[in-house]
């Protein structure tokens, strides 16, 4: 309640806190969580953002751990994600056809819990976790390992080079990003591998940590797009994503040379 009139701004009712949230965790999940919102308009919306500006906790730990001693950097790097945040979901609320959001929510009465609900009600979602996502990281495990001894890996690795180089970053970034394709966390692990061999300046590995931020969700999270809100939607959300991702990378690191900053 207390944060429905800034998410009505983005076009979300303060329901959208829950999977938003969520996707702090898992964006995977969260996005089946976004089950819960009441008008389609508000599911592609929440999807939308959680593709696009809400990274996964293991991805986040190692994108801290990257900045950890650049506090300039790390501002840097929230002020962006957040204004994308904001901006993106205005922008989607202006443009997005459908019913306006509207949330009214009753007070429940105030009991002790019982230990037997919270087992029953936590053994029930952890079971619908494993039935609908599990499946999804077994899958993309396996593409990753065919991937690999096809030589599909190399020939997408040479292909994202040059949007990597585009946007201030060295070649031996463009690893990083395919591999942050399947699982985010390994993505920012890789940043963490040039940073140690001293392949990465203050400045790029800002712009490398807000555009992988930014980029592509999980194999596990696309698919998850694709099966709740269609093959359609799914993709296009994809592709934009993609070429949004670099262009903000691309604008960062404009501005920070123009303004001559050294982070």
């Amino acid at each position: 309640m207390l944060i429905d009139q800034i998410f009505k701004k983005i076009g979300l009712s303060g329901r959208a806190v829950i999977p938003l949230v969520l996707g702090l965790g898992c964006s995977t999940m969260a996005t089946m969580v976004t089950r819960t919102l009441p008008t389609k308009r508000e599911r592609i919306i929440a999807t939308l953002l959680l593709a696009l500006a809400i990274p996964c906790s293991a991805q986040m730990g190692v994108i801290l751990a990257l900045l950890e001693n650049k506090p300039l950097g790390l501002i840097v790097w929230l002020s962006v994600i957040v204004g994308v945040f904001l901006l993106v979901g205005y922008l989607a609320s202006k443009i997005m056809p459908g019913e306006l959001p509207s949330f009214y929510m009753e007070i429940p009465p105030l009991r002790l819990p019982q230990l037997s609900n919270i087992l029953r009600k936590t053994w029930s979602r952890l079971k619908w976790y494993f039935l609908e996502v599990l499946p999804l990281f077994i899958f993309a495990s396996i593409f990753i390992w065919i991937g690999q001894i096809t030589g599909v890996f190399g020939l997408l690795v040479r292909m994202l080079e040059y949007p990597v180089r585009w946007i201030g970053l060295p070649s031996e970034a463009s690893v990083a990003f395919l591999f942050g394709f399947f699982r985010r966390d390994y993505g920012a692990a890789g940043l963490y591998d040039l940073k140690s061999a001293g392949l990465l300046s203050g400045n790029q590995l800002v712009i490398a940590c807000v555009t992988l931020t930014l980029f592509l969700p999980c194999i596990a999270q696309l698919l998850m797009n694709i099966k709740e809100r269609g093959m359609r939607m799914g993709v296009a959300m994809s592709v934009f994503i993609l070429f949004f991702s670099f262009s903000i990378g691309y604008l960062v690191n404009m501005a920070l040379t123009l303004f001559n900053i050294h982070l």
